[in-house]
């Protein structure tokens, strides 16, 4: 198409959209602000599964080409090289058109919701999509569902936005997208649902839930009509559940906590790494993807998502796998199968690792579920192969572990119990789908506070989502609850300058300052009144005599539950804000209360 051509469609297309846009300020003046938010949903479900679809097709065109070329080669090599290409290209874009920078996984969307008032950057609403699209549907071992839902999540931020919402609107559009994300990438609205409600927000009440599941079934429902069946992941075969079965339903779900706690933290291991590849940024995204291309090339269903890999596994011939790799003559080999698949799930957070630490762009949603089917599989295939219960139904398990995995690495119960109940067409599995994920998540709980997403966030102060009161108080901004208007004493002035003061001011605490301007100590008036009204005590009384160091003291950085517990714990009215030993200023309980307050009637969605 030449750029005559172009031009006048370019042209169209924003005409369009103003027009689009005059529509909709229109409709908002015409319609209640309630209804105008319902209208909205739909727009951010439909967006948002916009998006999954060409996610989605993507990548699942890239995996038939891929394997389409291993039949040929009957081999691996294309599922080795293209994830290099797909990483560098990725690590390309960010640098020339996304300014050096993307931000990665869903912790994003909570520091939006609980330290930028829901505002997410308008990059994020086509940056995931490109860079995603690159990684992971070229191979990259990593899953779109995180890129999905920061997706969906831009489009509802940036959408309440220009259309002037208030701060609860818009945190709930964004939500709204995050829910029609996962609702359409899975064709499990209520999944969505859970999720947006479960990982996303800390509070809301019931009539929120509307708006979420409208945006949610408005995914799914364009994401069922657009999208080819076998492109997403679901499993059409009737599972039922036998009673009989739960004590390995049990060593499930504690095998699925351990491992979603070694997953977590061998990911962790390997993208820190990364971070001593700092001169080029090439260079770490060719290393990085050559050591992926390599365990690729030995376990190739780490390529991708892997959802056809889950699907194989839950089929009547598993073996499958073991095809086009170089245990091909050894697929009829139950045992090796057994190997393979075990080594496969421990190696897949190394992969992920490697894909997002050298510069690649996905999540762990769909390693998560990977990780948890594999898993599934191994336990229900051992107790099989050793003749300890040789009935044990694969399928059922493997899909159970999905959500054990999935449940344990977010931290997020309900979401996993549902996706898998949905994904699956019925709840016949719903009491071994609650025993697990109950028990994998109690472990990973137990074992790891905070979820995968969110544990350098929390350990930081960053953001705490999974905690209602730590999140509203670590949205709390120290600096502007500081008063810098204060009187301080020098450390060479004498007893009667420290009288005169008290005279001119209704300040009762003061910083004692030495002749560098570093903090010294206090001087409380209440502790120096029974001196102050005798002249003798005053003349003769050393100003280091009555110079105390506080209980304690707050640095600028500090988060504010720390900055809380230091009050609870001291009883003090008042404590100075230092920086570098110098004095910025002092902040009062009261006024940290007064702004807690405020901040937990705003935060509250309805």
């Amino acid at each position: 198409m030449t750029e005559k051509e172009v031009s006048p469609f370019i042209l169209l297309l924003r005409k369009l959209l103003k027009h689009l846009e005059a529509f909709l300020f229109l409709l908002k003046s015409v319609l209640s602000s309630r209804q105008f938010l319902y209208f909205s949903c739909v727009l951010v479900g439909i967006s948002s599964a916009l998006a999954v679809i060409v996610l989605k097709t993507f990548a699942h065109s890239v995996f038939r080409f891929a394997n389409y070329i291993d039949g040929i080669l009957h081999l691996p090599y294309s599922n080795s090289i293209l994830p290099i290409a797909g990483i560098l290209l990725t690590v390309f874009v960010v640098k020339k058109f996304l300014d050096g920078s993307i931000e990665k996984g869903t912790s994003q969307i909570m520091i939006a919701v609980a330290n930028k008032s829901g505002i997410m950057p308008k990059k994020q609403m086509y940056a995931q999509i490109i860079t995603s699209s690159l990684t992971v549907g070229m191979g990259g071992s990593a899953g779109l569902e995180s890129p999905i839902t920061i997706t969906g999540a831009a489009f509802g931020s940036n959408y309440a936005q220009k259309y002037r919402l208030n701060y609860k609107d818009r945190t709930l559009l964004l939500a709204c997208g995050v829910a029609a994300g996962i609702g359409a990438a899975f064709n499990a609205p209520i999944a969505g649902v859970l999720f947006a409600i479960e990982v996303i927000l800390t509070d809301m009440s019931v009539t929120a839930f509307i708006p979420i599941m409208i945006s949610a079934a408005t995914g799914a429902l364009v994401s069922t009509v657009v999208l080819k069946e076998g492109i997403l992941l679901s499993f059409k075969s009737q599972l039922t559940f036998d009673y009989h079965n739960i004590p390995y339903y049990i060593i499930l779900g504690i095998l699925a906590g351990l491992v979603s706690v070694y997953h977590a933290r061998s990911f962790r291991k390997v993208e820190h790494f990364f971070v001593r590849f700092k001169s080029s940024i090439y260079k770490k995204a060719l290393f990085g993807a050559s050591v992926l291309a390599i365990l690729i090339f030995f376990f190739p269903t780490l390529f991708g998502e892997g959802y056809e890999s889950i699907k194989a596994l839950s089929s009547s011939d598993p073996g499958i796998l073991l095809e086009n790799t170089i245990l091909d003559e050894y697929k009829s080999n139950q045992w090796i199968l057994l190997f393979f698949i075990g080594s496969t799930l421990m190696i897949k957070s190394i992969a992920t690792g490697l894909t997002l630490g050298s510069g690649g762009n996905g999540g762990n949603f769909a390693p998560s579920l990977f990780v948890g089917s594999y898993l599934g599989f191994f336990v229900a295939q051992f107790f099989r192969l050793t003749g300890i219960d040789r009935d044990l139904p694969i399928s059922n398990f493997s899909v159970v572990g999905m959500a054990g995995v999935l449940s344990g690495l977010f931290h997020s119960p309900l979401t996993a119990i549902f996706l898998i109940a949905e994904i699956t067409g019925g709840y016949g599995l719903i009491v071994p789908l609650l025993i697990v994920s109950s028990i994998s998540f109690i472990i990973s709980k137990k074992l790891e506070g905070h979820s995968m997403d969110i544990k350098n966030l929390a350990d930081t102060g960053t953001v705490f989502t999974s905690d209602k009161d730590k999140n509203t108080l670590s949205s709390i901004d120290l600096s502007k609850l500081t008063q810098t208007d204060f009187a301080t004493i020098s450390s060479s002035a004498k007893l009667e300058d420290v009288v005169n003061l008290l005279s001119q001011t209704k300040q009762s605490v003061f910083p004692v300052v030495n002749e560098q301007d570093s903090f010294v100590g206090v001087i409380h008036f209440d502790a120096i009144r029974p001196i102050i009204f005798n002249a003798f005590q005053v003349k003769y009384t050393l100003l280091s005599d009555i110079i105390q160091r506080p209980e304690a003291i707050i640095s600028y950085d500090e988060v504010m539950e720390t900055v809380m517990e230091k009050f609870e714990t001291t009883n003090a009215a008042l404590l100075f804000v230092l920086k570098d030993n110098k004095c910025l200023g002092y902040v009062t309980k009261v006024d940290i209360l007064d702004t807690y307050r405020e901040k937990l009637k705003s935060f509250r969605i309805e």
